[in-house]
């Protein structure tokens, strides 16, 4: 039997996935690694660490009875976008790995945003500079550490270096550069004015592919350490979230899914990158060739879940490790009974800032409302009711491009809660769809392997042989009882912006834009 292999590289872990053309995942890697945090706007890693992750959680997928190595036709590779990877002229690592969520390019960011602001969105799709990109990352590196900038030869992504030690080739594509400020989305080409702006040449950057692009096959180096053939071709994925989106069957103009993990996350499937007449909305390369993404991100919706549960919930975390049961179960099951729209009260969920539709970095979170009555269930449901709100201010912004959104595919650890789900369909008055395989990324890329390699004539020909919806969750009564509580909430997200925006001095600034990993 063939089979196809996925690895995805997120902010925090490796994870590697086996899958039957039929979408059967036969087994699953992972590890999990810790960020270095020197400072407090600094996020870095060893990049030698990603590449031992990989031949770890690979090992581990594909240790199963009855596999052997020439089985595996092809292994795709994603990770987040923007970390940044420097490599002298023997292909070594050089310097830590600038993770995406590093801030120490604040005033490269700045300098670039003044330079090429009124372009940016024409060029890249992204409303607004910020340090996370890549280039401000070079730049950084530029003026400050002269001597490794003095050796750098190439610099590239986490997706793209995993690759290279992999067959030995330097290649990226649209998808995973879609973010670095380097890349123009339009003409599929590097933005040279960039380059010359922070003092590099084209050449530094890798050769740009397709997504979905059989790039070469495993070296012999790899393959031996892998267990697997040098017959395996090796495939570009793409980004997290694109290849999340494949995952979760949205890979055409017209689909829409969220992922609700840490961050909020909505991907729509556009044809036209400049639809958006606001130029508001994040852009992304699709990792479908041809097609975008429309990916609009609020930094805290699980987060916010996490840290509620966490200050507020000892007791249930206790009971819950107890019964061997999960604690968010138990959270949920408190907000169960509680009604539409919380008795009055409204959470604001910008733990972070508010990214998308209307950023506010210095916009925090709010409960407005309680009164005696309201009681610890309350506020749960409320916090759920608050996402699901913010994801329907997404989809009206994106609507408002003349999109049609028939349903929501929903991925990501809150589309487990089906609580949840029942409110986001309630507030979005949508069905929610839910997936067998909760895995979207490594999903998208074995998709993606089996293209590259044969297996599959085209990526809707994978998707419906690989994609197997769980439930379609329907609006019910509530639906209407939420028009009301929206209202409120989107008038009190308004009033309170302007507040926190004059009482933002006293705040520590909120982590910068960037891509949310859904590891």
């Amino acid at each position: 039997m063939e089979l196809l292999l996925a690895i995805d590289a997120g902010t925090t872990s490796v994870k590697a996935g086996l899958f039957s053309p039929d979408g059967r995942c036969l087994g699953i890697g992972r590890q999990e690694y810790q960020l270095e945090t020197p400072a407090s706007d600094r996020a870095q890693l060893d990049p030698e660490v990603y590449w031992q992750a990989c031949l770890k959680t690979v090992q581990e997928a594909i240790r199963r009875p009855g596999v052997t190595p020439k089985q595996v036709k092809a292994v795709a590779v994603s990770s987040q976008g923007e970390t940044t990877i420097t490599l002298d002229a023997k292909g070594n690592a050089i310097y830590p790995a600038l993770v995406w969520l590093d801030n120490r390019a604040s005033d490269q960011a700045a300098f670039l945003a003044e330079r090429f602001g009124k372009d940016v969105y024409a060029r890249t799709g992204i409303p607004e500079v910020a340090p996370t990109w890549s280039a401000c990352k070079i730049l950084w590196i530029r003026q400050n550490e002269p001597e490794i900038f003095s050796r750098a030869h190439t610099f590239l992504l986490v997706q793209d270096y995993l690759i290279y030690r992999l067959t030995g080739r330097i290649v990226t594509d649209g998808s995973v550069s879609c973010t670095t400020l380097n890349y123009d989305l339009v003409e599929n080409a590097w933005w040279a004015d960039v380059q010359e702006a922070i003092g590099i040449r084209t050449e530094q950057l890798p050769e740009i592919v397709q997504p979905g692009a059989c790039v070469g096959t495993l070296s012999p180096e790899a393959a031996g350490l892998l267990g697997l053939s040098t017959k395996t071709c090796v495939v570009t994925g793409g980004m997290d979230q694109a290849v999340g989106a494949i995952g979760a069957g949205n890979f055409k103009p017209g689909k829409v899914s969220e992922s609700t993990g840490a961050a909020l996350a909505i991907q729509a499937t556009i044809a036209d990158p400049m639809i958006d007449p606001s130029k508001g909305i994040p852009v992304y390369c699709h990792s479908v060739p041809g097609q975008y993404l429309f990916v609009p991100v609020c930094p805290t919706a699980g987060m916010a879940l996490k840290w509620f549960r966490d200050s507020f919930f000892q007791d249930e975390m206790k009971k819950a490790d107890d019964e061997k049961m999960d604690a968010y179960d138990r959270l949920t099951k408190l907000a169960e009974p509680i009604p539409a729209g919380s008795d009055g009260l409204i959470m604001l969920p910008h733990l972070m800032g508010a990214f998308s539709p209307e950023p506010n970095l210095l916009a925090r979170g709010s409960f407005t409302g309680f009164t005696l009555s309201h009681t610890r269930g309350h506020f749960v449901r409320a916090l759920l009711e608050g996402v699901a709100f913010l994801l329907r201010r997404n989809l009206e912004y994106i609507e408002l491009t003349g999109m049609v959104i028939p349903e929501i595919r929903s991925t990501g650890g809150g589309a487990r809660s089906r609580l949840w789900n029942q409110i986001k369909a309630n507030v979005c008055n949508r069905p929610i769809v839910t997936l067998a395989n909760e895995e979207t990324a490594l999903l998208g890329d074995a998709i993606l392997a089996g293209v590259a390699s044969g297996v599959f004539r085209s990526i809707e020909e994978g998707c419906n042989s690989m994609v197997v919806v769980k439930e379609s969750i329907q609006p019910d009564g509530d639906a209407r009882a939420y028009i009301e509580p929206y209202r409120l909430y989107c008038e009190l997200d308004q009033r309170l912006s302007d507040y926190f925006k004059r009482v933002g001095a006293g705040f520590k600034p909120a982590l910068a834009r960037g891509n949310k990993s859904n590891g």
